[in-house]
């Protein structure tokens, strides 16, 4: 488990200079290859239009089912006016000259070979989080960048959101005073017959139009499975589960907005409990983190109940911030039951909602905009890889907790974790 210290800790100089645009000019537009066009990919065809249509250009997809590439090449002609060349094989598209940038939306498992690879194909990256499938690959990924010289954003879009940039605001302010105490919560539910992450497979997939083999990439050989393919996020194989798809969005907000980077333990535990199928992770999982200073967080997240939405509750000694949904921000200041100290009880409730106050729906479209300005040289990148990898870390040890029964424990000074 001993992981190079010197990687993570090398930050700062890869992450804010500006980037060189390359041969084309200034003036020319960015070209964009795009991996991975199936649920989250499809989506993000429209918003990096929204976010950069003026300043890029899609001049290549891939993916490894060709009905996703069917469905994309209608939907490129639709809001950019052209189709460009397709592929099955990501390291075809990396090989074409005429990309600049990549944008990798495929499933985790695949991350880090996509990754190092676009990296030393010369290609600026976005990289969905969680950065890697492993805290290992995450810390290669990192060796990779550093030696790159590229512009690498990783998909923690909460970090983009005008919302939670003014929650920091108000913390950094001593609006809420000392914080020791938050609550992070997802939760969800469906009917009985739309069990959660059962995503639709489509009809017509088949070994013939979907290459399995591809999609299988680093992760252990098995038969043909359109579940394994389409249902990804239930197999521990090619996901962590809730721990890296929902949890570390959370983990990384609220690291963002006190201003923390790896907690020191967690504990965590749940299991399947709504969802009997054949799925390997948990449909039900708590998780307590301890930070430097005296910071706890207590996370859960349930697929049977829906009712409290999702969000971020920041305890501190003389208010609370919450995040509600992506979309609501409320601040209460405490009233020490009628006898708060005047600098408290002169402030004054706040509630603010994302897309009233902000004309946003949550951060992606600006995270997205952000990455193509950083690779412009107009702006640096707000999540760069050792951000990712501190967000992903927090991610690793809930599943690793969880698959091992046993408190993790992080060694700031070693950078590597052990069980207990």
């Amino acid at each position: 488990m001993e992981l190079d210290r010197r990687s993570f800790l090398k930050t700062a100089a890869l992450s804010v200079g500006p980037a060189v645009i390359g041969a084309r000019g200034a003036n020319d537009k960015l070209h964009i290859g795009w991996i991975g066009v199936g649920t989250r990919g499809y989506a993000g065809l429209d918003w990096l239009h929204t976010a950069a249509g003026e300043d890029v250009r899609i001049t290549a997809i891939c993916d490894t089912y060709q009905g996703y590439i069917a469905r994309a090449k209608d939907r490129l002609k639709t809001i950019w006016g052209d189709v460009p060349p397709t592929y099955n094989d990501y390291r075809e598209l990396l090989a074409d000259k005429n990309v600049d940038a990549v944008f990798i939306m495929t499933p985790e498992h695949l991350h880090h070979d996509m990754t190092i690879a676009a990296l030393e194909a010369g290609k600026h990256v976005y990289i969905e989080k969680p950065l890697a499938h492993t805290i290992e690959e995450g810390f290669e990924i990192v060796r990779a960048w550093e030696k790159s010289g590229k512009i690498v954003q990783v998909g923690t879009q909460n970090r983009s959101s005008s919302l939670y940039k003014r929650a920091k605001e108000l913390v950094d302010q001593g609006m809420i005073g000392d914080v020791h105490f938050v609550r992070a919560f997802w939760y969800r539910n469906s009917l009985d017959n739309d069990p959660a992450w059962r995503y639709i497979i489509p009809p017509e997939a088949t070994p013939q139009n979907t290459d399995w083999n591809r999609f299988l990439g680093p992760a252990p050989k098995r038969a043909w499975s359109p579940e394994r393919y389409f249902q990804w996020r239930l197999y521990w194989d090619y996901s962590g589960g809730i721990s890296t798809d929902l949890l570390v969005h959370q983990t990384d907000i609220v690291n963002y907005m006190l201003s923390k980077t790896v907690p020191l333990t967690c504990t965590a535990s749940g299991g399947t409990y709504r969802w009997h199928d054949d799925r390997d992770v948990p449909d039900t999982l708590s998780a307590i983190y301890e930070y430097p200073g005296g910071l706890q967080i207590n996370y859960s997240c349930y697929f049977g109940n829906v009712y409290y939405g999702y969000g971020e509750q920041l305890c501190g000694n003389e208010g609370t911030i919450e995040v509600m949904n992506r979309q609501d921000l409320y601040f209460t200041p405490e009233t020490f039951g009628g006898k708060a100290p005047a600098k408290v009880a002169a402030r004054k409730p706040i509630h603010l909602n994302g897309k009233t106050d902000f004309g946003e729906r949550d951060g992606a479209i600006n995270h997205f905009r952000n990455f193509i300005r950083s690779v412009q040289g107009s702006e640096k990148v707000i999540a760069p890889p050792t951000i990712g990898q501190e967000a992903a870390i927090g991610g690793h040890m809930a599943t690793l907790s969880f698959r091992n029964q046993k408190r993790v424990i992080w060694d700031q000074s070693a950078n590597r974790y052990s069980l207990a």
